[in-house]
């Protein structure tokens, strides 16, 4: 039987001797791949010069998207490259540096840093743009390529479908520039610079928060799940031994589990709050490059669907942050419940952390308090374009330092107040053929068939349409409050279903209609 050495061994011969081409797609959060079946050297060198081509173009659509103004303003301003901590990591990111320097561009070599941080560095080096290589939550045979342009947010499309364009076509013409050993490598310390940024954004309070960990009765436990995050939380707040951590050691295959922020990985962290005698406990599960969080007080899990709602509250009431609130349209309506009554308006955008781009950049009147989305991404006001899973962590512990109360508490005076909301998610496979745009037109009669004012039955009730809301499938709300939102999948032969009740008996009817609508519009 092969080890883990002589399986990374195996592994690594296939990244660096694979010269089978690769199709090229950035998704919502940058391009993914197998290591060593897609996600090789060859097909990384590629990608690099398919960028490099792009910044040469001077593309007048592209340097707008960047926010620079030509390839003369990028390569002076310089490029950040590092990566999560992954098998291969430092490797991969060598080969990207060496191609951006001999292109006479300047380079940043970060190391293992998070995605956070890399906004953050962005702004605080004024660097042309961030090459983050890391698959997010992706499993341990993942690697990744996100690219941040000079505002650090995620690239848009206009820079995206760019490098897609030229990349493919160097991958049919089989035009792989050869490797290059960089040369004189400036390192960048991000986790101080993201240090610097907190404290210059003045959205979370750290003496506030230090001074709650030293004083309070609290325990604080971490689980980084070996991951880019390991090391950031003791260089924010110190050393405490009020703070216990999780999975910090080197693991390139993360233990077996996949390395995601979900229910059933976040047993560890319950296990040590159970065994806190401590009055007031806060838990927290990140993914392996800190953009995704999920929480816990030992009594309730809490996902972001919940989350977000106790964030817009917590940095409106309590932190007097005024403007929008940005989540995409498959997240919970208790932040709309809660907006409503307190007289801010609600953005609903897309699937896809990039999309809350205009709402994280607009004026104080228009920025939004806090952005996020159901898949545990979160941002805040005045903070990074990017999804931090730091800042949600930081974020819960002032609301623990302010109220006085648990998470749970505060979520249960939360859905008191402003009501009870139930979301959930699930889906359903169709045929391999319907797959993209053939699916896309057939679920697109629900929004007709189904218009505001339409009656249907739920669970045994009559409901009526209230609203129908149309920017990334079709999300049709009720007059009780509860939803459900069909979405093809951009990616597989799948409709996805997001869905909320206003109790939890009520999920099951709600998904049953969301899958009877489907199956009405699928055979059309």
């Amino acid at each position: 039987m092969i080890g883990n050495k002589g399986l990374l061994s195996e592994i690594e011969k296939f990244a660096r001797e694979n010269r089978t081409p690769s199709e090229i797609v950035f998704g919502t959060s940058g391009w993914r791949g197998e290591i060593g079946t897609d996600y090789t050297f060859n097909n990384l060198r590629i990608v690099t010069a398919a960028i490099i081509e792009m910044f040469r173009s001077n593309d007048l659509r592209v340097m707008q998207a960047m926010g620079v103004r030509d390839f003369e303003e990028i390569r002076k301003r310089g490029v950040i490259v590092g990566h999560d901590n992954r098998f291969l990591g430092p490797e991969f990111s060598m080969a990207v540096i060496g191609l951006l320097q001999n292109a006479g561009i300047k380079t940043w070599y970060a190391g293992e840093a998070a995605t956070p941080e890399f906004s953050a560095g962005i702004e605080i080096l004024k660097a042309a743009c961030a090459i983050n290589l890391t698959p997010s939550h992706n499993p341990a045979n993942y690697a990744g390529f996100k690219f941040n342009p000079s505002d650090g947010g995620p690239a848009g499309s206009e820079i995206t479908t760019k490098i897609e364009e030229i990349a493919n076509r160097m991958m049919h013409e089989a035009a792989t520039p050869p490797p290059v050993k960089p040369d004189n490598v400036e390192k960048a310390d991000l986790s101080a610079l993201y240090i610097d940024y907190l404290r210059k954004q003045k959205t979370i309070d750290l003496d506030r928060i230090r001074k709650f960990i030293a004083e309070a009765d609290c325990t604080i436990c971490i689980d980084n799940v070996h991951g880019s995050t390991r090391g950031r939380v003791q260089r924010i707040l110190g050393n405490t031994p009020k703070i216990s951590y999780l999975r910090t050691e080197d693991d390139y295959l993360f233990g077996g589990v996949a390395p995601e922020p979900s229910e059933k990985n976040m047993a560890g962290v319950e296990k040590i709050l159970a065994e806190s005698s401590a009055v007031l406990k806060l838990g927290v599960i990140m993914d392996p490059d800190g953009d995704r969080i999920r929480f816990s007080d030992g009594a309730t899990q809490i996902a972001m669907n919940y989350f977000g709602a106790l964030a817009l509250h917590f940095l409106h009431v309590h932190k007097k942050f005024n403007g929008v609130a940005a989540k995409s349209v498959g997240t919970s309506n208790l932040v709309n419940a809660v907006a409503e009554k307190l007289g801010i308006p609600i953005k609903e955008t897309r699937v896809g952390f990039k999309n809350f781009r205009p709402y994280l950049l607009a004026s104080s009147g228009e920025r939004a308090i806090a952005a996020f989305e159901e898949s545990d991404g979160i941002s805040g006001y005045n903070h990074t374009l990017e999804k931090d899973a730091l800042f949600g962590l930081l974020l819960a512990i002032e609301m623990m330092a302010t109220t006085g109360k648990n998470l749970s508490v505060y979520l249960r005076e939360i859905m008191d107040e402003f009501g009870h909301f139930y979301p959930d998610r699930s889906g359903i496979s169709v045929e391999r053929s319907l797959a993209g745009e053939p699916l896309i037109r057939k679920l697109s009669v629900i929004a007709g068939k189904y218009s505001k004012g339409a009656s249907l039955t739920i669970g045994g009730h009559q409901r009526i349409v209230k609203d129908v809301i149309a920017v990334d499938g079709t999300k049709l709300v009720f007059d009780d409050g509860s939803w459900l939102m069909i979405r093809p999948s951009g990616t597989e032969p799948k409709v996805r279903f997001y869905i909320e009740a206003r109790t939890e008996e009520g999920k099951k009817a709600v998904f049953e209609t969301a899958e009877r609508i489907t199956k009405e519009a699928l055979e059309i």
